[in-house]
């Protein structure tokens, strides 16, 4: 622990004393040494951070044991020791990159919580036993922890990734010669071990993931409908419809309905209402978010925007554009950085589908989103289905990010063949 940074070793030492005074077969702390034991010695050795939800569940046990003034007075000082820990773990070298290969994979962890809530959901539905569903509703239980824990973790990723990124620069609007940079190495990636209960720490200890280096964000001031994406010229955009007191109606009684749910403890039916919330019309959006979050429903809108992020792309931009037009810039970005978690394949069927039916500007967008969070080398597997019409798209969206992204797209296209 001496080479360790002073606030990971004196978080370290808080944990630890923390955990031995709980009892290690009940509780959470039961739970986290069962499913990820080599995460938790990491995380009490200093070398790890457990997320801040972990934390929490550990404070709910000392409630649980000793009393909830124990408690509060314990989660002031693990609030503070967390902070600074988690600021000397992002100060190391490669933490940006740590961080959005995490995340990467924390957003797949989401994606098949929210998957297996809705299956058990509509199991539970047509159970036809007391037993049945007695069982369908620990599972339910359980499908709920893992996703409401995988959507916290989320934006405790992303709000540490966003912390690191740097000034967006100024994008010439053309770009000069330059020599050919030079190759870059690159690693497989091997997916963390671990479940959503405790995030995969062991298997992120023992092999950092390789993501693309991060890329600087376009800042909120200069969101302005796809203008996010890489879209320099607003003057060809249509503005997005706007809603009318019939949408802010709907969606008033959708986030009343959804909080009925929340109280009664109907967690699955909350969730397949977001399903379908994620479904209306683009304008509506905003005014979900807005009521949600009056509700103080905020991990429902953090859910629902995963459940948008699965649309079809047409939707997809079309539900970040009406989020950027409402001034909900860092909504529309996290949406399209979600949205483009897709096998390259698929972003390369989505723009040939946009760009036939001459919805340029939305593959465009789609293109710059993707390009903003993938790499060189994943978006030339993009290109390689077909050169002629994905090259000269992708190359001209990567200007939109960054000039060095270009010039990274051009070696890596050429590397691949797609490009002479």
């Amino acid at each position: 622990m001496a080479q360790l940074p002073g606030a990971a070793v004196d978080f370290a030492r808080f944990l630890a004393g923390l955990t031995a005074r709980l009892d290690r077969r009940s509780g959470w702390l039961a739970v986290f040494l069962e499913r990820d034991p080599d995460g938790m010695r990491a995380c009490l050795a200093g070398s790890e951070l457990p997320p801040w939800d972990v934390v929490d569940a550990l404070l709910q046990d000392l409630a649980a044991d000793q009393g909830a003034a124990a408690a509060r007075t314990e989660a002031a000082t693990a609030r503070t020791l967390h902070a600074a820990a988690t600021a000397a773990h992002d100060a190391g070298p490669g933490a940006a990159a740590a961080l959005a290969g995490r995340l990467d994979g924390m957003l797949r962890e989401q994606r098949y919580a929210a998957e297996r809530l809705q299956e058990l959901t509509a199991h539970r539905a047509t159970a036809t036993t007391q037993e049945a569903a007695a069982a369908l509703d620990v599972d339910l239980a359980w499908a709920e922890d893992d996703h409401r824990r995988a959507t916290a973790r989320c934006a405790e990723l992303r709000a540490r990734s966003d912390a690191l990124a740097p000034p967006a620069a100024a994008v010439p609007a053309q770009a000069p010669a330059a020599p050919e940079r030079p190759a870059k190495q690159t690693k497989p990636r091997k997916r963390p071990r671990g479940g959503a209960r405790f995030a995969g720490i062991a298997g992120e200890a023992a092999e950092p993931p390789q993501p693309p280096a991060p890329v600087a964000p376009v800042p909120a001031a200069a969101v302005r409908g796809a203008r996010f994406a890489g879209v320099t010229d607003p003057a060809e955009e249509p503005a997005p419809s706007r809603p009318g007191p019939e949408d802010a109606h709907a969606a008033g009684g959708a986030v009343a309905h959804l909080h009925a749910l929340r109280a009664q403890g109907r967690g699955g039916e909350a969730h397949v209402l977001l399903a379908e919330l994620a479904g209306w019309p683009a304008p509506r959006l905003p005014l979900l978010a807005a009521e949600l979050h009056r509700a103080g429903l905020e991990a429902d809108w953090a859910t629902l925007l995963w459940e948008v992020a699965a649309l079809p792309p047409a939707g997809l931009v079309a539900a970040a554009d009406a989020l950027a037009a409402a001034g909900r810039g860092a909504d529309a970005r996290q949406l399209l950085r979600q949205g483009v978690a897709r096998p390259a394949p698929e972003i390369a069927d989505a723009l040939h589908l946009l760009t036939g039916d001459g919805r340029d500007r939305q593959a465009r967008a789609l293109a710059g989103a993707y390009l903003a969070v993938r790499s060189p080398e994943d978006a030339a597997g993009v290109a390689r289905s077909d050169p002629d019409r994905l090259v000269p798209l992708l190359l001209d969206a990567a200007r939109g990010v960054s000039e060095e992204r270009h010039w990274d797209l051009v070696h890596a296209f050429r590397v691949a063949g797609v490009l002479a």
